[in-house]
């Protein structure tokens, strides 16, 4: 085997496990063994680029020039081009790529749209973004998440077609930027859409103001919906190891959102209670109910629950 793509998946591995021991052993364990290195490189890469960009990048025209290099890579990746003076980063997703063999692929959609999240994230830094700027960035964090589960984990076994797929995905991603909103904020990133701040006349950082924390409760209980929709997708999926991944995923963040209501919706810089072993036992308590008791419910209703449209 080519010691460039040995060197590639041992520092995919080595850099999924140092920002995510949770992801590292997801991938280790669940996902199809003849897909786990390039799991490993499909998370480290973009782990990679999501640093680079928030720290690593410099000012706001290096951060939007590295994205682009990106951009450029992937797109030359899948035109077969030969490439030169890659970083051993970059190796990654050339040997991702080489790797893909079928057309219009999952792992494509997930490439492309990941790459269009970290581009949407060079840009913003600093200035207020719109509710539909914020949407199309949820809807492209969606369907790579999404896409990239059913490549990885199950993958000849038929997955839930319809709509609904992404809902799952895109209650964690609301769920997230709440989590993170002031933090971002101190980053230059604003998580709440600049039509609310400027027809509420407060901050990005104003979050104990009512009109933030009535926001704060819209995406609450927007979140609770939709994760109600996947549950029932995922009751749908064939594949026990993807089930499993897909309940483990969305109990990490339906944990956050009763925090965040308990707390009146005000939220906080920091959740390190996330990490204790109170909320790994309710999230496996959490895993364990949906796994014994949810049935497979029919696509009709699942898409009755669905008041928007995502796209590939």
């Amino acid at each position: 085997m080519d010691t460039k793509f040995q060197s590639s998946g041992a520092l995919a591995a080595a850099i999924t496990k140092s920002a995510s021991r949770q992801t590292y052993y997801t991938i280790r364990f669940l996902v199809d063994r003849n897909r786990v290195a390039d799991a490993y490189r499909a998370y480290g890469y973009f782990r990679w680029v999501d640093d680079m960009i928030d720290a690593g990048a410099g000012t706001s025209t290096e951060r939007t020039a590295f994205a682009h290099r990106q951009n450029s890579l992937l797109d030359s990746c899948y035109r077969n081009e030969t490439f030169h003076d890659l970083s051993p980063e970059e190796r990654m997703l050339v040997d991702l790529v080489n790797n893909d063999h079928e057309n219009y692929s999952s792992l494509q959609i997930y490439l492309r749209n990941m790459m269009g999240v970290m581009t949407f994230d060079a840009e913003r830094r600093g200035r207020l973004v719109s509710q539909a700027e914020l949407a199309e960035y949820t809807n492209k964090l969606a369907t790579a998440v999404t896409e990239a589960m059913y490549y990885f984990i199950g993958h000849d076994d038929p997955s839930p077609c319809h709509e609904a797929r992404y809902m799952a995905v895109t209650a964690a991603h609301i769920t997230h930027m709440l989590r993170d909103a002031l933090e971002d904020a101190e980053a230059g990133y604003f998580n709440i859409p600049a039509e609310v701040i400027r027809l509420r006349g407060i901050s990005p950082k104003d979050v104990t103001s009512d009109p933030y924390r009535e926001w704060v409760c819209g995406r609450v209980q927007l979140a609770r919906g939709y994760f109600k929709a996947g549950r029932e997708c995922t009751a749908q999926v064939r594949n026990l190891r993807c089930r499993l991944a897909a309940y483990a995923y969305t109990a990490r963040f339906e944990w956050m959102l009763n925090a965040i209501e308990k707390e009146n919706y005000c939220l906080r810089c920091k959740y390190p209670e996330r990490k204790s072993l109170q909320a790994a036992m309710w999230m496996a308590g959490s895993v364990l109910k949906e796994w014994i008791h949810l049935p497979a419910l029919k696509v009709s209703h699942i898409l009755a629950l669905q008041p928007i449209r995502f796209g590939k």
